[in-house]
């Protein structure tokens, strides 16, 4: 009996899993990140590093070793994962560009669903961070 109520108990969560269509601005375009569509739900950062390519390298595997987090694309140069919020199963598209010809590697963070992440993917970049590397333009930039 307690796996069936279990089971009952689980079921309404299970439908809250808000994944959402993928956005269609993802990618490297231009040699850049897409611009955020707005900073309520979206953030973007360029962070100033010596090697791009090594510094994403660095990050991919703590990225895929966070929890609810699928790497769905990795290359030298880019990389997107989906990020799934822990209880509704919000999905969040987080990519990463080694930009080499000017020595960056930008980050952009954006939620697929509702007009508010309260702040989500710009803490998310914030801890991305890596060490020692000023932001060149604002968490939320556009």
């Amino acid at each position: 009996m307690l796996p069936l109520l279990k089971l009952l108990l689980l079921l309404p969560l299970a439908l809250f899993h808000l994944v959402g269509p993928v956005p269609p601005e993802l990618g490297v375009h231009g040699g850049s990140l897409a611009p955020c569509p707005t900073p309520a739900h979206c953030a973007r950062v360029d962070w100033a590093v010596a090697d791009p390519a090594a510094a994403l390298a660095a990050l991919a595997p703590r990225i895929a070793a966070e929890p609810r987090t699928e790497l769905l694309e990795q290359s030298d140069t880019y990389l997107h994962a989906a990020v799934s919020s822990a209880f509704f199963g919000f999905v969040d598209d987080l990519e990463l560009h080694a930009d080499a010809a000017h020595g960056l590697l930008q980050a952009r963070s954006v939620s697929r669903l509702g007009d508010s992440d309260l702040g989500v993917n710009a803490r998310r970049l914030a801890a991305l961070a890596p060490p020692a590397s000023p932001a060149t333009s604002p968490a939320a930039a556009g």
